[in-house]
Order: structure tokens, then C-alpha cells, then sequence
């Protein structure tokens, strides 16, 4: 196999398993997220903008995943 076979196939690895635990995260922010507002709805304004603070982080770490499957693809 080529080496430009191989580095194709290890960044699509890299970006699939890098953006399975952000996406669960993301999930489960979101699903907990609406639970707190259906448990406390004076609350929804504080707990949205945690909420988005804290799926904003979760979606840092795919893009790190991102940025590592294109250094294995073009170095």
C-alpha cells in the first residue's frame, strides 16, 4: 500500500474517532440542559448560557481531532 493510501486512510480514522466523544458530549449537555429547564424555567437564561459555554468546549475538542487528521494527512 501506498504511503499517501495510508496517511488517506489515518486522517479519516482520526477525524471518525475524534468526533465520536464531542458528539456524545454535545448530546448529552444538550439532553441535560433541557431537563434543567423543564425541572426550573426562571432558570433557562442561566442555564442556556452555561450550556452553550460548556457545548462550545466540547466542540473544541473535534476540532482538535480536525486539526490532528490534517497533519497526518499533509506531513
Amino acid at each position: 500500500m501506498e504511503p499517501e493510501v495510508i496517511s488517506t486512510i489515518m486522517a479519516g480514522s482520526t477525524i471518525a474517532i475524534g468526533a465520536i466523544a464531542p458528539s456524545i458530549a454535545i448530546a448529552m449537555i444538550g439532553a441535560k440542559g433541557v431537563e434543567a429547564i423543564g425541572r426550573n424555567p426562571e432558570a433557562a437564561s442561566k442555564v442556556q448560557s452555561s450550556m452553550i459555554l460548556a457545548i462550545a468546549f466540547a466542540e473544541a475538542v473535534a476540532i482538535y481531532a480536525l486539526v490532528v487528521a490534517l497533519i497526518v494527512k499533509f506531513v
